[in-house]
């Protein structure tokens, strides 16, 4: 990379700020992402199914944090031409997700959502490629998120965005709560501290199963690591077991897919 005197400096416009971008792919580790992102780029590929659009919006996402319009893009499409615009950026960016492919050493899995959605199991994303991925960033807009929920009302769909390790530096009194893993399957997390039971939100979570409803878990160990913003990893969809308390509410979780064991000690304040 660049940063590393591996490479003579890019010259092309917005140089500086896209290359300071570069660290944002290398957490990526999904193989039909990567896959599918080698060939898009090295034009051995074009756009031919939903979620493989949704794949170029994470692309576009990892590298800007607003919309094409507010970049001066008159589309995504443009503004991806203009990332890869400079060959020996393109290729610096294809090294990297070739790398990430032939180092991947878990087995992921695809998501079981009703609709196109591009994130597989145990893999890594960054806020702004979950956001990408499930379209809530996209063409047109890139609403602003700051909370640690998000809900999707047109997917049936709310993500969980969880930091495990949360330091006073970063989070409110507020924001302070209580998520950690029970065990491989079973994970406590407290809702937002307005949240009570009489809440639409709340009945929302207590019987998403009876209304068809659907929760995603992102989590990651700390906010930052090597002063860079850490990725969340995508542990699926978790069924609701119990809750209790209010303003926060303390719910238990049922992941339908175990963690890696790899996670469970970082996870589980437990262990010491």
């Amino acid at each position: 990379m660049v940063e590393a005197d591996l490479l003579d400096p890019f010259k092309f416009e917005q140089e500086d700020y896209l290359v300071k971008r570069l660290p944002a792919l290398l957490s990526l580790n999904s193989r039909r992402l990567l896959k599918f992102l080698i060939a898009y780029l090295s034009g051995e590929k074009i756009v031919e199914t939903d979620e493989e659009q949704l794949m170029l919006n994470l692309f576009y996402y990892t590298f800007y944090s607003s919309e094409p319009s507010k970049q001066g893009f008159t589309s995504m499409e443009q503004g991806i031409q203009f990332i890869i615009s400079c060959q020996a950026f393109r290729e610096e960016i294809i090294d990297i997700l070739s790398y990430n492919e032939k180092h991947i050493n878990f087995v992921d899995e695809s998501n079981a959502f009703p609709y196109a959605c591009p994130l597989d199991l145990h893999c890594r994303y960054s806020t702004n490629q979950i956001l990408a991925a499930f379209g809530v960033w996209n063409e047109h807009k890139a609403p602003s998120f700051r909370e640690g929920v998000k809900y999707l009302e047109d997917k049936g769909t709310d993500i969980f965005f969880i930091t495990l390790n949360k330091s006073d530096k970063d989070f409110s009194p507020s924001t302070l709560y209580e998520d950690y893993a029970i065990n491989e399957r079973l994970f406590h997390w407290q809702t937002q501290s307005r949240i009570s039971e009489e809440t639409k939100t709340a009945q929302r979570y207590i019987h998403h199963k009876q209304l068809g409803h659907r929760i995603a878990l992102f989590v990651r160990e700390y906010k930052e690591e090597h002063n860079f913003t850490s990725p969340f990893m995508f542990l699926g969809e978790v069924e609701y077991v119990r809750h209790e308390g209010n303003k926060p509410m303390s719910f238990v979780w049922r992941l339908k897919k175990e963690m890696p064991p790899a996670l469970v000690p970082a996870a589980n304040k437990a262990i010491v």
